[in-house]
Parts: C-alpha cells; structure tokens; sequence
C-alpha cells in the first residue's frame, strides 16, 4: 500500500463515520465503492470484506454518540439486531460465491429503489415515544432477518435497509431510526467481516486506516444529524439523494467496464 492509498484510505473512512453519524447509513454504501475505485483495491470481495470490519466500527463509535443524546431505542435495536446478525451470516455466505461485479450492479439497482421509497416517505413524523411490543416485535424480526442478510450478501452495513425497516415496523421518527440502526449495522457488519475474515477477504492494515478516519467523522455525524432534524424531511432528503447519486455512478462505471 503506497503512502498516497493510506490518505485515500483515511479520508474515505472519515467520510464513512460522518455519513454513518449523520444519517446511520451511507458510509456502508460508499465504503465498497471508495475502496474500489479510489482507493484502489483491486478486488470486489476484498474491498467488501474491507468495508464490513470498517463499517462495523464505525458504527460502534456512531452508537456511542448518538447514546449520550438519548437517541436509541435500545429493546427495538437489540431485537433487530440479533435477528439481522443470524440473517448477515447467511447472506455473507452465499454473497461469497457470486462473481463482484454482479454484487455490485444489483447493489446499486438496491439503493435506487430504497432511495425512492425513503423520499415518498419523507414528511412522515414517526411516534417519538415508540417501544418494544408485541404489536412491532414481529415486524422487527422479519425486517431484521431480511435486512441482515441483505447486508451479508453485499457486504454492507445496511444502514440503507435499516433506517427505512425501523421506521415501517415500529413508526419511530428518522432521528431515533438513525441511532437505533446503528447498533444493528454494528453487529451485522461484524458477522459479514467475520464470514469474509475466514476466507482470507479482510485487508487489515486498511480497515485499521479506514477506523482512524472515521473516529472523527462520527462525531460530526451525530452533532450534524441533531441539527437536521429540526427540519421536516430533510434527512430523508439527504439520505436519498446521496443513495441516488452513488447508486448511479456506480451503475455507470461497472456498466461501461
């Protein structure tokens, strides 16, 4: 790794933890592309592997913060969570053995249609004083199942799944969404770097420059993500614009490859 990768590798992962802060996902959706093609990884399995042991600690950190502003809805995140875990195992394991460059066009094709459904909901208001149910708690796991191994499958954290799964199970505001997502998208990104590390996918000198970066992106992730949602809408807004965006460009570029 020259030393021009390393800045890449450090700003990327400051660009992951402020995107996991700010919205509880997007940094897992840029960190496969900014791998492959700014960084330069040459492998799409490596860099996803890569991303997943990232992702997850940035998480963790993003967690942390949104903690101590009482954003998290602990009982529905648990929940959530344990169900996506045993889900991600699963689709890492079958994400493995399809070839990289079709994961990464039914990647993008994903975020597009995620993009779309968060901006029909965008004025949505949610219920602040949501909790663990018998009424939400099966939508929860189901969602949580589907989410993490969607997650698994393309090496992700899922944010973008997430998000948008927490708020149709539980009708939780996008701020909370936000927190609570990221302790699923912790543990999910840790069983697809598990499922990837055993197969030998993980760059580790990278993923310990990938979470350098982003200890100070999360923190002003979450400063950032208090302030937006004073505004109705708008983080539903930059959630799926930033998705459309990556989406396309990387449609573009495996398309044309």
């Amino acid at each position: 790794m020259t030393w021009g990768q390393m800045v890449l590798g450090f700003g990327s992962g400051g660009l992951i933890g402020l995107l996991l802060g700010l919205i509880g996902g997007g940094g897992s959706i840029l960190a496969v592309p900014l791998l492959l093609y700014v960084v330069g990884v040459p492998q799409a399995h490596v860099a996803i592997g890569t991303s997943a042991v990232a992702v997850a600690a940035n998480a963790v950190m993003g967690v942390v913060n949104h903690a101590r502003a009482g954003t998290v809805k602990w009982r529905c995140a648990v929940v959530f969570a344990v169900a996506g875990g045993i889900g991600a195992l699963a689709g890492s394991s079958l994400g493995k053995r399809i070839d990289g460059q079709r994961l990464i066009v039914l990647f993008a094709l994903l975020m597009l249609v995620i993009a779309a459904v968060m901006l029909l909901r965008r004025h949505e208001r949610g219920v602040p004083d949501v909790r663990l149910s018998r009424e939400n708690a099966p939508a929860l796991i189901g969602l949580g199942l589907a989410s993490g191994a969607v997650s698994g499958f393309f090496g992700i954290g899922g944010g973008f799944l997430i998000v948008p799964a927490l708020i149709f199970a539980t009708q939780m505001p996008i701020l909370n969404a936000v927190g609570t997502s990221l302790f699923a998208i912790s543990v999910f990104g840790l069983a697809t770097a598990l499922n990837y590390a055993r197969s030998g996918l993980v760059d580790w000198r990278l993923a310990g420059i990938l979470i350098a970066g982003g200890l100070a992106g999360s923190m002003v992730g979450a400063r950032a993500a208090r302030r937006l949602a004073a505004h109705k809408g708008a983080m539903n807004i930059v959630f799926a614009t930033m998705i459309v965006l990556v989406a396309l460009a990387m449609l573009a570029h495996e398309l044309s490859r």
